[in-house]
């Protein structure tokens, strides 16, 4: 078995949907341009809240990682 050294990045995804949206586009996004990718966690969930009391927008925070190239 084959010992695998992980990093973690963190990047912040947003979204007018929804905080799952806000997810999706943050791995979507960091795909683009990191290779290996293999978890991540939510640390924050924030939102804006508009004038008529709904939220507006979506920001989450993910660490994300991935495994390490040879």
């Amino acid at each position: 078995m084959e010992n695998h050294i992980y990093k973690k990045i963190e990047i912040v995804g947003t979204s007018e949907t929804s905080s799952d949206d806000a997810v999706k586009n943050a791995l979507s996004k960091a795909s683009k341009s990191v290779k290996n990718l293999r978890w991540f966690e939510v640390t924050e969930t924030r939102g804006l809240i508009g004038d008529n009391g709904t939220v507006d927008y979506w920001q989450v925070t993910v660490k994300i990682g991935f495994t390490m190239m040879d």
